[in-house]
């Protein structure tokens, strides 16, 4: 697995989420978040990312689930396992890993979070392994298509939702 880059937790970053992430969604479109028929028999407040469906989806315990469209890695850096949300952090600042760098040379060695240049958008959640998030985006066309490093990416306002909605050690899936 390539290694997405480093994510730097702003200082007193949790006093300010709820400003940060209201202010990030004035005037936000509509999106297609939805619930929806999900019996996968996963524990209750597990994610499960669908790769291939380029969808989120997390288990509600009730037969349902809260459905997201997702951005996914791109053809060869796509991939699969069990993992836990090992961190949660409000506009992150961010390093590029060696093989983003090396596809971008022009990269700065580390993007300020808030910075509208800053791929993690509003917020992010790392994984356990240090290889991959599941993050907002400064590129929100993206989502719905194969575009990342192999991080997950959301809408701003959905990371901000699936933010509130679970903990760091969430069960994470990642199916193809």
């Amino acid at each position: 697995m390539v290694r997405h880059g480093t994510v730097h937790p702003r200082a007193g970053a949790a006093a300010v989420l709820g400003a940060a992430l209201g202010a990030s969604l004035l005037g936000a479109p509509a999106q297609a978040r939805e619930v929806v028929a999900f019996h996968d028999g996963v524990m209750p407040g597990s994610i499960i990312v669908r790769t291939t469906e380029r969808r989120l989806y997390l288990v509600n315990g009730d037969g349902t689930a809260i459905r997201y469209p997702v951005a996914v890695g791109k053809p060869g850096k796509q991939w699969s396992g069990a993992t836990q949300i090992d961190g949660k952090y409000v506009e992150p600042a961010w390093s590029p890993p060696r093989e983003v760098k090396r596809d971008n040379p022009r990269l700065p060695a580390v993007i300020a979070g808030g910075s509208p240049s800053n791929p993690m958008g509003v917020a992010a959640m790392t994984l356990a392994g240090g290889e991959y998030a599941i993050h907002g985006t400064n590129r929100p066309n993206s989502i719905g298509t194969y575009a990342s490093y192999g991080c997950i990416r959301m809408y701003n306002q959905d990371i901000a939702d699936l933010y509130e909605r679970v903990s760091v050690g969430t069960q994470v899936y990642v199916t193809r």
